[in-house]
C-alpha cells in the first residue's frame, strides 16, 4: 500500500496514547448500535460548535454565500431559503453542519463494519440508471465532495465493482491517525495513495482496469484554477480535469447524504468532457461543467458540505481570533 510522502514528526508518548484511543474508541463505535453513536456523535457536534468560533465564522460566512446563491438561482429548498433570509435560522444550519460533520468520523470508525449488506439495507440510488451505465464497463473515474457520508460511496463502488478502487488522501499532521485512516480505508478494499504520487497511481490503475475515485471540490496543494462557484470566484483542483483528459474514460460525480439515523440517498451525475479545443480550453470547460454539477450536489443538503468549514472564496476569510484554531482539517 503506498502512503502519503512528507516529514514524519517523532512519535511522543502523546501521539502514542492518542492513536491507542482512536483505535480503542473506533472498535468500541463500530460494535454499539447505530443509533446511540448517532446521538452522542451529534452531541459531540454541538459541543464543538460551542468551541470553535473560528470554525464556526468560516462556516457562517461560506453558507451565507450558498444559501443566498441557491435562492438567486431558484435552487432553494424552504429550509435554505429561511437561512438565506434570517440570520437565526443560518445559525442554526451552521450548528446541523458541525453535527453532520461529527457523523463523518463516526461514519469513518463505523467503515469496517459498513458492509455491502449494509449498503444495499440502508442506501436509496436516486439514479439507478446512471449507476448501471458507470459500472457496465470499467473503469470509470468518480469524482466525490467533501459531502455527506463521504465513506458510503467508497463501500459501494467496491461492493458493486467487486474489485479495488484507488482514491489519493490529504496528508494529516500525525503519522498515526494517518495509519489509521489508511488501515481503515482498505479494510473495504480501497488502496489509498499520497498526493504527491496520485497521478502516476491513478493512471496505472485505470490502465488495469480499476476504477479510481478522487475528492475534487477544495484546492489543498494552492495550484487550483479559479472557478466561479456558487456565483464568485474560488480555486478548483484541476486533477480531476487533467484526469480524465489524460485518461479519456468517463467521469461521474457521486455523492451520498444522510437523512435520518441509518438512512442515506446516493447519486451519480455524468461530469461531461467537451473534445473540442486547447487543452486548456477543454479543462477550462470541464472544471466549468464540474462546478454546475456540484452546486445541484450540495444544493440538496449544503448543511453536509463540511468544506464550508475551510476557506473556499478569497473574499469570504473572516479574522483569526487570537488564540484560538479553526478545528482541524478532515481529510
Amino acid at each position: 500500500m503506498a502512503t502519503a510522502t512528507g516529514p514524519v514528526p517523532p512519535r511522543s508518548v502523546a501521539r502514542r496514547i492518542r492513536a491507542s484511543g482512536i483505535e480503542a474508541g473506533a472498535w468500541l463505535v463500530a460494535r454499539l448500535p447505530e443509533g446511540a453513536t448517532v446521538r452522542t456523535a451529534e452531541a459531540v457536534g454541538e459541543l464543538w460548535y460551542r468551541m470553535a468560533p473560528a470554525r464556526a465564522a468560516q462556516a457562517r460566512l461560506n453558507l451565507g454565500r450558498v444559501c443566498g446563491w441557491l435562492v438567486e438561482s431558484g435552487m432553494a429548498s424552504e429550509r435554505v431559503g429561511r437561512a438565506a433570509a434570517d440570520p437565526a435560522e443560518l445559525e442554526r444550519l451552521v450548528r446541523r453542519a458541525f453535527r453532520h460533520s461529527a457523523r463523518y468520523y463516526l461514519e469513518v470508525s463505523r467503515t469496517p463494519v459498513m458492509s455491502g449488506e449494509y449498503i444495499r439495507r440502508h442506501l436509496v440510488i436516486e439514479t439507478p440508471e446512471l449507476i448501471d451505465e458507470a459500472f457496465k464497463q470499467p473503469p470509470v473515474i468518480f469524482v466525490g465532495l467533501h459531502f455527506g457520508a463521504i465513506e458510503l460511496p467508497a463501500v459501494y463502488l467496491v461492493d458493486r465493482s467487486q474489485r479495488p478502487a484507488v482514491a489519493p488522501m490529504e496528508t494529516v499532521d500525525d503519522p498515526d491517525l494517518q495509519a489509521w485512516f489508511m488501515r481503515t480505508r482498505g479494510a473495504i478494499g480501497l488502496r489509498i495513495v499520497g498526493l504527491r504520487e496520485a497521478r502516476r497511481e491513478l493512471l496505472a490503475a485505470l490502465r488495469r482496469g480499476e476504477s479510481v475515485g478522487l475528492v475534487g471540490d477544495r484546492d489543498l496543494t494552492g495550484a487550483g484554477i479559479e472557478i466561479e462557484f456558487f456565483g464568485a470566484p474560488a480555486p478548483l483542483p484541476a486533477g480531476p480535469g487533467l484526469l480524465v483528459m489524460e485518461a479519456n474514460v468517463p467521469a461521474y460525480l457521486m455523492s451520498v447524504r444522510r437523512t435520518g439515523i441509518g438512512r442515506y440517498r446516493g447519486r451519480l451525475d455524468r461530469l461531461p468532457m467537451p473534445s473540442e479545443g486547447s487543452r486548456r480550453e477543454r479543462l477550462m470547460a470541464y472544471l466549468n461543467a464540474e462546478a454546475r454539477v456540484f452546486e445541484r450536489a450540495i444544493a440538496l443538503a449544503p448543511e453536509q458540505w463540511w468544506a464550508i468549514f475551510f476557506p473556499i472564496w478569497p473574499d469570504l476569510v473572516p479574522p483569526a481570533a487570537p488564540g484560538r484554531g479553526t478545528g482541524g482539517s478532515a481529510p
